[in-house]
């Protein structure tokens, strides 16, 4: 137990110290490309499901060029939906690199992480491949639009999408919600104790 709590404190710092140098890097390398929407409500909308409540089936395009839906990874895998705002936007562009650094916490509790925007196809090949190499598939809820965020409740008024984590076990069972505020990062920590709890 300790050893576990010693590796999540290592790896939240590195997560801390990754996202400032790459936001960083970022701000240099693409301060002409982000698009900073200033200080935003930090929710606008209300969520359509709970935990405890069956997921929502979806079949979205990916970057691949393949469908994926959520039953894909039924009996499989424990799956976690990351949903963010906006392509091309300073936060959504240093969390999603950042789960870089943990891919192994997902690996150990045979998980899979989805991110969803409401972007298009085109717009997220550009936006991910200025970002670098993501490790888990990055899927388009363009259309109809926002219609899976719209499903789960996490479509804002202004047609994007909360920055929202959803934690959804091999039975397809909701096992946590975190709907962030839009201009911060969701807590690492948070995330990691919802995946370790789904052995329990």
């Amino acid at each position: 137990m300790k050893r576990k709590l010693n590796l999540l404190r290592t790896l939240i710092v590195l997560f801390i110290v990754f996202c400032a140098s790459y936001t960083s890097a970022l701000s240099e390398a693409y301060k002409k490309n982000i698009f900073n929407p200033g200080l935003l409500k930090p929710t606008d909308s209300v969520l359509k499901v709970a935990v405890g409540d069956r997921a929502p089936e979806f079949s979205l395009p990916s970057l691949s060029g393949e469908r994926i839906s959520l039953s894909h990874y039924r009996g499989e895998k424990n799956v976690v939906l990351s949903f963010v705002p906006a392509a091309w936007t300073p936060v959504c562009s240093d969390q999603w690199p950042g789960y870089n650094i943990v891919e192994d916490l997902f690996k150990q509790q045979d998980a899979i992480l989805l991110g969803i925007t409401v972007d298009n196809i085109p717009t997220l090949f550009a936006w991910t491949k200025q970002m670098g190499q993501l490790w888990f598939p990055v899927l388009s809820d363009f259309w109809p639009h926002g219609a899976v965020a719209d499903r789960y409740g996490v479509l804002r008024s202004d047609g994007t999408a909360e920055r929202a984590l959803f934690v959804i076990d091999k039975k397809g069972v909701i096992r946590f919600i975190k709907v962030n505020d839009i201009n911060q990062r969701p807590k690492l920590e948070e995330l990691v104790k919802a995946l370790e709890g789904l052995g329990e």
